[in-house]
């Protein structure tokens, strides 16, 4: 930690560890997977389409769900449904643009 971190900050960041240690893993990147899938949409639906940005997110999303795939328990299924969309959408507003 840097000099500048008050002793309630440095307090904070500790609770924060500890809740994150508790938590499975698997809740926690399913939390980042929702992330990603936001992050995508939210360039996607950019006026104009941010479409270099959301590939970004959208293969940062299909890293995880492609490769972890079943480990994710059970919202795996769930996952590749969304990422096949966001896909979808992808390629829609790319041939839009074109």
């Amino acid at each position: 930690m840097s000099d500048n971190t008050s002793p309630e900050q440095a307090q904070a960041l500790a609770d924060a560890r500890a809740r994150l240690a508790e938590t499975p893993a698997n809740v926690v990147v399913a939390n980042h997977v929702v992330g990603l899938y936001e992050l995508a949409a939210i360039h996607l639906g950019a006026n104009p389409p941010r479409l270099d940005d959301a590939r970004l997110a959208i293969d940062a999303l299909a890293a995880i769900v492609d490769t972890l795939g079943a480990r994710l328990g059970d919202d795996h299924a769930t996952f590749k449904d969304a990422l096949a969309n966001i896909r979808m959408v992808w390629v829609k507003l790319t041939s839009e643009t074109s």
